[in-house]
């Protein structure tokens, strides 16, 4: 949500070529920084282009330093999901030193990752999407934003504060720090949670259960509103990546699961193995990779990750609640949904299955255990890997060490890479309905929750 508004620029060139294009950059409501450009030729839609011009060079910054120094080297990438890349390289350091922590530290862990979910969708679905629906699409842009939902809505951005504080708390507590977790270390945590702190936290997750309770039927009744729009604009057949732990939706643990288009499991390999399933695509106009299901090639094996890949990919929920709400959604949808707007119905789902699983751990009586951390953990040449979910995505670090502990090589691929190549196509669907077929003026719009008047 940086810079100014959004401006689209047409470009002329000499009218015998006939072509045109259009710039919107920068791009808003983003959680970091790219721009889209249209191209037109006799005003077709002839391609479109999702730019990402910044270059990071984080795999650069971590060769040549301690391996236990990535862990709060890697989280900087990015300021709202820290605790993924915090989490993910520490599994990736004790995988190439063959070390496996203790069970309260990987609950520990994975209560991090859920607190984190809650807290980044909730931004997301509230800050980032909810003014387009409850104002309407065709609201002013400079009122269509969260201000004027807390102006008009104040009760529904209370609890929307109020979900997102919780989840932002319990990172603080479990992670050290509420932006750039500290605690995870390779061989476990440097601290676990008292008896007090998990009693308290208990208590208020109930509440975070009843929040996301809340978030969920606000998009149930979005969704209703905008089914027209959810089932005819961007939706695009794709592969879809995630993890999966036995089958059940997992952040922490599981393997790699890759779906087909046609809904088929079309490969399920362990994290170590994600170089057999993922290939990396580069494209001259953007600085980020474009993943894709290596066998099936590029561009056809183009995939999608995050929220709605994960509820593609998995066969159930980890919390009963959680399972009824996908069953609900796959009665409606079906199994998998290509549909692009579904996403926000996805990650609410996946607000009110943390929040239930986070309580489960809670309860866990290893979330107070004393033995959070190995003694001792030697440092050793290897090549390791691990595998997350981040709230956007699959997030996979790679790293090769030499004998004394210091990182060789490192290869990050994060949620942006999976996506990127996904967004283009829907882009392009999207531009060529909007420009082509003017299909937004065919739509059934329902009646804005919000009024300006």
């Amino acid at each position: 949500m940086k810079g100014k508004a959004s401006v689209a620029k047409e470009v002329r060139e000499p009218k015998e070529q006939k072509e045109t294009e259009i710039k919107i950059e920068p791009i808003t409501r983003l959680e970091g920084h790219g721009s889209v450009t249209i191209k037109l030729n006799k005003g077709m839609v002839s391609d479109v282009q999702f730019n990402v011009n910044s270059v990071r060079f984080f795999e650069k910054f971590l060769e040549g330093r301690l391996a236990e120094d990535a862990r709060i080297i890697a989280p900087r990438i990015c300021g709202i999901c820290p605790e993924p890349h915090h989490i993910a390289s520490v599994k990736a350091v004790e995988d190439a030193w063959k070390v496996n922590p203790p069970d309260s530290a990987k609950k520990l862990r994975e209560l991090l990752l859920l607190a984190k979910q809650i807290s980044s969708h909730a931004l997301h679905l509230y800050v980032l999407a909810s003014p387009d629906f409850l104002l309407g699409p065709f609201a002013p842009p400079e009122t269509r934003n969260i201000v004027t939902v807390i102006n008009k809505m104040p009760d529904t951005a209370k609890k929307a504060i109020e979900l997102m504080k919780h989840a932002q708390e319990l990172c603080a507590v479990v992670g050290g720090k509420s932006v750039h977790p500290v605690t995870a270390i390779p061989g476990g945590m440097t601290k676990g949670l008292t008896e007090t702190q998990r009693d308290e936290w208990i208590k208020r997750m109930d509440r975070s259960i009843e929040l996301a309770e809340f978030s969920l039927g606000l998009v149930t009744k979005i969704v209703e509103d905008y089914w027209d729009v959810i089932t005819k604009i961007g939706v695009v057949e794709t592969y879809y990546i995630g993890l999966a732990k036995n089958g059940e939706h997992n952040l922490y643990d599981g393997n790699i699961r890759v779906m087909s288009p046609s809904g088929k499991i079309e490969a399920e390999v362990p994290a170590a193995e994600y170089v057999d399933v993922a290939g990396e695509k580069v494209v001259p106009h953007c600085y980020a990779t474009h993943l894709f299901y290596k066998p099936a090639g590029y561009p056809d094996g183009i995939w999608r990750a995050g929220p709605l890949a994960r509820i593609n990919v998995v066969d159930k929920m980890a919390t009963p609640r959680g399972n009824e709400a996908l069953k609900q959604l796959r009665a409606k949808v079906g199994r998998p949904c290509h549909a692009t707007f579904a996403y926000h119905w996805a990650r609410v789902i996946e607000i009110l299955d943390a929040a239930g699983k986070a309580k489960k751990l809670l309860e866990d009586p290893d979330i107070v255990s004393k033995d959070y951390k190995l003694e001792t953990v030697e440092p050793r040449e290897g090549n390791g890997v691990g595998v997350v979910e981040a709230p956007r995505g699959n997030l996979i670090h790679n790293y090769w060490t030499d004998k004394e502990g210091i990182i060789t090589k490192a290869n990050l691929i994060v949620a942006t890479n999976h996506n990127i190549g996904a967004i283009e196509k829907s882009l392009k669907v999207i531009a060529k309905q909007i420009i082509e077929d003017k299909a937004h003026e065919k739509l059934k719009l329902p009646k804005p929750m919000i009024s300006l008047k």
